[in-house]
């Protein structure tokens, strides 16, 4: 059975049932678990279900943004690896921008012991990085309660008078064509964010790599490198267009 058809069968079971655990749903699609776990994870990502511990459960259209504790619990071990890449560029005395992504997120782990100097959007990278080497600069602005950041008119001001050297930025999606995001106040710190840094990382599982959603917000020249998990064909035109590509490390 082809992801299309999976997906479409497991919709209409969450739909019909609220929710499911993996193994009732890899029973009913004749597949195995580890198959079942993986397009749980890529419908999670793309914002068509909530993932749960051992399962998903239907997500209600009319919410709208997927909330950050949904994103962050997905595809964990990939993101790690891309944040443990991401770190070996930052070096005592930069300073950085990071967005309220959960990729992003992933990176406090790793530069808690590093002396730099953080500003963000981001209400849990404040948190996990309140105790560490970092000094931390919260960014003004209205509390998105989902989404867990600072977004609006007053933060992008706030983000415009500071200059970082190197800014580690989520996406939604991103192609040859450009960068893309699902709704307008993220692209808008996004792109704030890109635009008062001298170098810009896009950190992103290979999900989102080749994908085009809602919004267009900007081109591929505004960031200078991709730090993804794995190849992707759509990675070769990004390259031609002169933008770096790294790849995670374990």
């Amino acid at each position: 059975m082809t992801f299309p058809k999976r997906k479409q069968l497991i919709l209409q079971i969450l739909d019909k049932n609220g929710d499911a655990d993996i193994h009732q749903l890899a029973i009913e699609l004749g597949t195995s678990e580890i198959t079942v776990r993986r397009d749980l994870n890529r419908m999670a990502d793309d914002g068509m279900l909530y993932r749960t511990h051992g399962g998903a459960s239907k997500i209600d259209p009319l919410m709208g943004a997927k909330t950050f504790d949904n994103k962050a619990a997905v595809n964990i071990k990939a993101k790690d690896a891309i944040c443990c890449r991401a770190a070996d560029e930052i070096v005592d005395g930069d300073i950085i921008f990071m967005d309220c992504g959960s990729t992003v997120f992933r990176l406090c782990q790793f530069i808690k012991n590093k002396k730099i100097k953080v500003i963000t959007n981001s209400l849990p990278v404040v948190y996990e990085l309140h105790n560490s080497q970092a000094t931390v600069n919260m960014i003004g602005g209205e509390v998105d309660r989902d989404r867990q950041a600072i977004h609006g008119k007053i933060a992008e001001e706030h983000i415009a008078r500071y200059r970082a050297t190197k800014a580690f930025l989520g996406i939604d999606g991103i192609s040859a064509n450009g960068l893309f995001a699902q709704s307008e106040k993220e692209a808008s710190i996004t792109l704030a964010l890109a635009t008062h840094s001298k170098q810009t990382f896009i950190l992103c599982d290979v999900a989102k790599i080749g994908k085009e959603t809602y919004l267009k917000f900007g081109e591929l020249d505004l960031i200078n490198t991709i730090i993804t998990d794995i190849e992707n064909p759509e990675l070769e035109l990004i390259r031609k267009k002169g933008v770096q590509v790294l790849f995670g490390k374990s």
